[in-house]
């Protein structure tokens, strides 16, 4: 029988935010790891807070838009072991539709915020591309 070794296990949360025009919100990364790649705005689920309220909180804070938790569609959990290099992260992955013309700037900790295609977003830190690409399934 093979001993179990406990592992800490982090949750978070990210969004795939996309506009009408097939534009998805992407941030370039401003810390490690990945610091200067582009990644889906997300990041940790404080205590006492549901997956889905860190999603509406860590959009706002990384690129100023606003989304109610309601208008967010649950894509699917990303839990591969490996998938950050700083340790075991469990992610909620998020689509939000937003209106045609929404805006967004870096804040937090998002170095810069861009809107690129959802069908070809280029690379991406983590498995976010995975993410993405589930996401641009749902939108099709």
């Amino acid at each position: 029988m093979t001993e179990s070794i406990p592992e800490t296990i982090r949750y978070t949360a990210d969004v795939v935010a996309v506009r009408p025009d097939g534009r998805a919100l992407f941030i370039t990364r401003d810390w490690p790891p990945y610091e200067g790649h582009e990644a889906l705005p997300g990041g940790h689920v404080d205590a006492g807070e549901t997956a889905r309220a860190a999603a509406v909180r860590e959009l706002e804070e990384e690129t100023g838009v606003r989304v109610a938790e309601e208008d967010l569609m649950l894509l699917g959990v990303w839990d591969a072991p490996g998938r950050d290099p700083r340790g075991r992260y469990v992610t909620a992955a998020f689509l939000a539709r937003v209106p045609a013309g929404t805006t967004a700037r870096a804040g937090d900790d998002a170095a810069a915020v861009q809107w690129r295609p959802l069908d070809a977003p280029g690379p991406l830190a983590f498995d976010h591309a995975e993410i993405v690409t589930a996401a641009a399934e749902v939108t099709r």
